[in-house]
């Protein structure tokens, strides 16, 4: 008999913990954690630590120091589920029973998506912190520069906060620029959106930015190949374009769900592959005890922590709703993308599904460059993180 349990997460990044730390609060006790990851990371330092402003080392913790008392990690990758039965197996050939299941496994690196690019990162030449194994590398990578010419890139959707790209290149064109060589480097950015984010309060704000650092926007525009050996970037868009003898290409992968998503049915048929999910509810589009949120579901809009908190909230109360057949509460689709543009300062952009401004604190325009909003998404956001969002108090 497989063991078994009243609700299993897959993926214990910050939307399984923090799922798991409510479920228990809200007295669901036996709930269990599904992740072959030894380390947790507060993923939002990412860019601050590959532009040379943290150290990434003090915002990981071994996985099983943040898994909430009283739930069950289990440390294995997941091969498959099958919902008929209501079991996961593992990598080791062992199977798990559950009550209702919670997918929220993260994205992985879609490597053939982009030609060449893996064989990059295997060089040196390739960098990004969206791959965390290559976030110190990233580091030393841009703080290694002092000439030639450098293309950042926006990843398509999904993918994990994708826009805080900017905010690595940014802070590594401020210190570029404070260390005297800004002016010898050639800064180039590539994002698939019209504009900068295709957000237009955000963009307003950011782009004086663009322009007082001399960066090179190719927009509406995807990175189509790379060729470590001859140092060319090849960009796909209105305009396309070969950015010849790069020093140092920051592009980060295409991504998707993990195989076993669309292995065991749950998936959409493109090639991203994500769990099905109603972006309201969060439930599952064809199986009602299967739930997906994060970056690998169907949420209708862009991932981040904020997105998170709010996804965590929905689905908890909506299991609890589905077994007493009660009504399910919606999701709106709120997101927040922080992007420092310098070593101080801080653009904030708070939006619903649609687009439209979602503010949680009213009063204040937050996507002017402030120093307040740099500081608590720098020294402030990382205590709550850990002290009270992985512990379901937030």
């Amino acid at each position: 008999m497989p063991a078994a349990f009243d609700t299993v997460i897959v993926g214990a990044g910050n939307a399984g913990v923090s799922l798991a730390a409510r479920l228990r609060r809200d007295g669901i006790r036996s709930v269990a954690l599904i992740d072959p990851s030894p380390v947790h990371r507060y993923r939002p330092m990412l860019n601050y630590a590959a532009a040379g402003r943290a150290r990434m080392s003090r915002y990981e913790r071994p996985m099983a120091t943040v898994i909430p008392d009283g739930v069950d990690l289990l440390p294995r990758a997941v091969t498959r589920v099958d919902p008929a039965e209501r079991t996961v197996t593992l990598d080791t050939g062992a199977t798990v029973g559950y009550r209702d299941l919670v997918l929220c496994p993260g994205l992985t690196p879609h490597w053939d998506a982009i030609p060449g690019l893996r064989e990059g990162y295997v060089d040196g030449w390739a960098v990004s912190a969206h791959v965390p194994e290559y976030a110190g590398r990233a580091c030393a990578a841009l703080v290694r520069v002092r000439e030639g010419t450098v293309v950042f890139s926006v990843p398509p959707e999904p993918a994990s906060c994708g826009g805080t790209v900017l905010k690595a290149m940014f802070l590594a064109c401020d210190r570029w620029r404070r260390e005297g060589v800004l002016d010898r480097i050639d800064v180039h950015l590539v994002t698939p959106f019209r504009g900068l984010l295709g957000l237009e309060r955000a963009d307003r704000r950011l782009r004086p930015f663009i322009e007082q650092y001399g960066i090179t926007v190719h927009e509406q525009s995807r990175v189509d190949s790379v060729d470590h050996h001859a140092r060319t970037v090849s960009v796909d868009g209105p305009t396309p374009a070969a950015i010849e003898d790069v020093h140092l290409a920051y592009v980060t992968p295409h991504t998707r769900a993990p195989r076993f998503v669309a292995n065991s049915g749950l998936a959409t048929d493109d090639v991203a592959a994500l769990v099905d999910v109603d972006p309201g509810t969060l439930r599952h589009s064809r199986v009602d005890t299967v739930w997906g949120l994060g970056d690998a579901a169907t949420v209708g809009t862009r991932p981040s922590g904020g997105a998170l908190r709010a996804q965590v909230g929905v689905v908890a109360d909506n299991l609890r709703a589905a077994r007493d057949r009660g009504t399910l509460r919606e999701y709106d689709g709120y997101t927040v993308i922080p992007v420092a543009v310098s070593g101080n300062r801080l653009v904030l952009d708070e939006h619903d599904r649609d687009g439209r401004p979602a503010p949680s604190v009213r009063g204040i325009d937050v996507t002017v460059p402030r120093r307040i909003t740099y500081a608590f998404d720098r020294f402030v956001q990382p205590v709550v993180y850990f002290r009270k969002l992985l512990r379901g108090r937030v």
